[in-house]
């Protein structure tokens, strides 16, 4: 935790701890009194939920400060509708078992609502998937980013073999797609996914921005839906 961070959640769990306690002026150093260890020990989940709302005001902050560039996605790089007025973005590797995981709950999402756009990022963080997340999208470039995503999960994990079968699977044009792999634009790509992760705080995949809410980690279908449908609220 950044050291930040971590004297934020201090000053906020003892905030919390002592008004629930009733005290009228405290200091850290009541951290040792005895009533106050007796509390945490019988609430154990404060400092988790202090720590997740904290996390959660810092990812938004940080959002706000990236602007609109992060809603510009690589061309093609999208599932769903691409003029929807309802926008999620996922940080994704195809070597993440989460990910894989959490792509039911995309395509449930996306099957519900067909006023959702979800900007895919590719983040190879794990060993071994960069070259998956080129050919991803060179897919895009294409017109066949959903059906190479798709496709790499089902034949994962992300290896040389894996990634040409999966191209070769849904058609792409090989040696135009092996081309936009390697291009710039395609490097640039990645590297620019790259800062955003970093500049939103984020530490692994998959990562997601559900109108306005980041969340870190596979969070599943029923906390996504929520985020979406109480935008703006």
């Amino acid at each position: 935790m950044e050291p930040a961070l971590r004297n934020t959640l201090l000053t906020a769990l003892l905030a919390l701890t002592f008004g629930f306690l009733g005290a009228a002026t405290w200091s850290y150093a009541g951290l040792a009194d005895n009533r106050t260890r007796a509390y945490l020990m019988d609430n154990p989940t404060i400092l988790q939920d202090v720590a997740e709302a904290l996390a959660a005001e810092q990812a938004r902050d940080r959002l706000a400060s990236l602007g609109e560039e992060l809603y510009e996605p690589f061309p093609g790089a999208v599932i769903g509708n691409p003029q929807g007025s309802r926008v999620m973005i996922e940080f994704t590797d195809y070597n993440c078992p989460y990910c894989e995981a959490s792509l039911k709950d995309v395509t449930r999402l996306v099957a519900e609502d067909p006023e959702l756009k979800v900007i895919m990022r590719e983040w190879p963080i794990f060993e071994g998937s960069e070259e998956a997340a080129r050919m991803a999208l060179a897919a895009a470039m294409q017109g066949k980013y959903r059906e190479f995503h798709e496709r790499m999960f089902a034949v994962g994990p992300a290896s040389p073999a894996t990634v040409e079968a999966a191209a070769q699977g849904v058609g792409l044009d090989m040696e135009r797609a092996r081309n936009d792999a390697a291009s710039e634009a395609v490097s640039v790509e990645l590297v620019r996914n790259l800062t955003f992760a970093r500049s939103l705080g984020f530490s692994g995949t998959p990562a997601f921005i559900a109108e306005g809410t980041p969340f870190a980690g596979a969070v599943g279908y029923d906390r996504l839906k929520e985020a979406l449908e109480n935008a703006g609220d």
